[in-house]
């Protein structure tokens, strides 16, 4: 999955805009703006790694004269200690986008490692990880990016993508079968259809489930799934676990950028 530049940078520069606004009262009043120097990414913890390129955009796009060496990429395995990467630049600039380039990698490292733990826990199954549209506004594209560098699968991008009928739909379009002949009429060929149940099910419920449908149609499991019960929900076989968790509420991975003395 490659993002578009573009995409990346509009993302970048309104979070510096954010941040900056138009001085660093600390670094632009303390150091020369002609100094350089050298400064590194190391782990805090173990995980996986993901929005590396994105980070080191942030500086790029600041200074010019940025150069870095990788050592990792996205979707590697690192491990607490790790040398990340290494880089050089005027001083002034580093310090200005140390924070966002932070804020974006340790977001995206940290849904990278929450997906590759679910996938983990769901091997030797029929599931898949997929994440959703509970993402945060303007960052969508990364973390689900991000998903993806864990091993996971990618749900609906937008409302454009396919035809989720909830119960709020299925409530103002007359039901199920109202609601899904009205939109049998009208859509293309290349969209799909998916109705969501109303009532929670047990994993006991969605085993039977499983079986009537008995593969004619893709299967989904969502709402309320930990990583303490994916397991068991995958083995009820269902093809799709998707987990709002990845992307709406995951815990940052812990990345520190140091200076060299």
């Amino acid at each position: 999955m490659n993002l578009p530049q573009f995409y990346v940078d509009e993302i970048i520069i309104n979070a510096l805009k954010e941040d900056i606004n138009y001085v660093d009262v600390a670094s632009d009043y303390l150091i020369p703006e002609d100094q350089r120097d050298n400064a590194y990414f190391v782990a805090k913890a173990d995980g996986v790694l993901c929005g590396l390129s994105v980070a080191m955009r942030v500086f790029a796009l600041l200074d010019d004269t940025f150069e870095a060496k990788l050592y990792k990429h996205d979707g590697d395995n690192i491990q607490k200690g790790d040398l990340i990467a290494e880089f050089s630049g005027k001083t002034v600039l580093l310090l200005k986008g140390e924070r966002t380039a932070l804020n974006l990698l340790q977001h995206m490292s940290g849904i990278a490692t929450a997906t590759a733990a679910a996938v983990e826990l769901v091997k030797g199954t029929n599931a898949q990880i997929t994440d959703t549209r509970k993402t945060l506004p303007g960052l969508r594209a990364l973390q689900k990016y991000a998903v993806t560098c864990g091993g996971g699968k990618n749900h609906r991008f937008n409302l454009s993508d396919g035809a989720m009928l909830k119960d709020n739909h299925i409530d103002a379009g007359g039901g199920i079968t109202n609601a899904v002949n009205a939109l049998r009429g009208k859509l293309g060929h290349m969209v799909k259809i998916e109705v969501e149940t109303r009532d929670l099910m047990s994993n006991e419920m969605m085993r039977e489930a499983v079986k009537i449908i008995d593969g004619r149609a893709k299967t989904e499991a969502s709402g309320g799934i930990t990583l303490e019960t994916i397991a068991e929900v995958a083995k009820t076989g269902v093809d799709i676990i998707s987990l709002g968790a990845l992307t709406h509420s995951v815990k940052a991975f812990d990345i520190s950028m140091k200076m060299k003395k």
